[in-house]
């Protein structure tokens, strides 16, 4: 059945290996800054303080194209995200030449977590287009913030997350923000829970739903990439809502890699040589094209 998306699934690993660029040994910068951002949680209350945002960048690149990367949402112990560097991602993108921006949102790790903002609720009634649209309202600011940098390039943005973060990117999508050229989500979803639930997220329809609705409003270019073997959310799962996606309207490529590991959601993490020369060809062609 054609559900009109380009679904390729990856069988050659050692090949990509083989072809993937390293990591790279160029002198990147880290330093941290603090963003403000308003929002409302999940019952509707008015927040607003300061999010730690890490930044990198390669010596001497400004004007630096934008890259936002996204992180995820522990099934418990939101503390123990700490402060979100992503050091091998953030340092590759840094190496392409963009200023990598990782923020750590409302309610975890650094940025503190007496509240739960992105609060979905109950497993079988989830409201996702909530709870990613908080997420992404917090991204959205980050990105604001940064235009106001004389040192960004506000015309090439792009937007990136892994998991939760995933999701939240192609929120993001959704909203067609100016100079926005590309999105990638690595195994983006919600509701996952590989203890309890191996592979079968809770209200996977409404996320589906939650998806479609991207999908209407969605222009921009988007990557999905997910493993065969994910744990938080199964394949038969994560192709339904790209093909919600895709049927409303989104632009948008799946790829489906073979099984990784004991849980193909650790791929962004662990499986770098694997996924940064798909990327890299994506950032290639989509930049190309903004």
């Amino acid at each position: 059945m054609d559900h009109g998306f380009d679904l390729r699934h990856v069988l050659c690993a050692f090949v990509l290996a083989c072809a993937a660029p390293t990591a790279p040994a160029a002198a990147v910068d880290e330093h941290i800054i603090a963003v403000p951002v308003q929002v409302r949680d999940a019952a509707g209350a008015a927040l607003a303080q300061d999010i730690v945002v890490t930044v990198f960048e390669a010596r001497g690149g400004a004007p630096y194209p934008l890259l936002v990367l996204n992180h995820g949402r522990p099934v418990s112990d939101r503390a123990s995200l700490r402060r979100v560097r992503y050091l091998q991602a953030a340092r590759y993108f840094a190496s392409l030449g963009y200023s990598v921006w990782v923020p750590t949102r409302i309610g975890y790790g650094a940025s503190g977590t007496a509240v739960d903002a992105e609060y979905a609720g109950p497993c079988n009634d989830r409201d996702f287009l909530r709870s990613f649209g908080i997420a992404a309202d917090q991204v959205q600011q980050v990105i604001d913030y940064a235009r106001r940098e004389p040192r960004i390039d506000t015309q090439h943005i792009v937007v990136a997350g892994q998991s939760y973060g995933g999701a939240t990117s192609i929120a993001v999508a959704a909203r067609n923000l100016p100079g926005v050229v590309a999105v990638i989500n690595f195994a983006g979803g919600g509701g996952g829970n590989p203890q309890t639930r191996p592979g079968e997220p809770c209200s996977s329809q409404v996320a589906a739903a939650t998806f479609g609705s991207y999908g209407r409003t969605s222009r921009v270019p988007t990557l999905w990439i997910y493993a065969e073997n994910d744990l938080y959310f199964g394949p038969r799962h994560t192709q339904a809502w790209f093909a919600a996606f895709r049927a409303q309207g989104g632009n948008g490529e799946f790829l489906l890699l073979q099984p990784f590991g004991d849980n193909g959601h650790r791929l962004f993490a662990r499986g770098f040589d694997l996924w940064a020369p798909l990327v890299q060809r994506f950032l290639a062609m989509a930049v190309a094209k903004g």
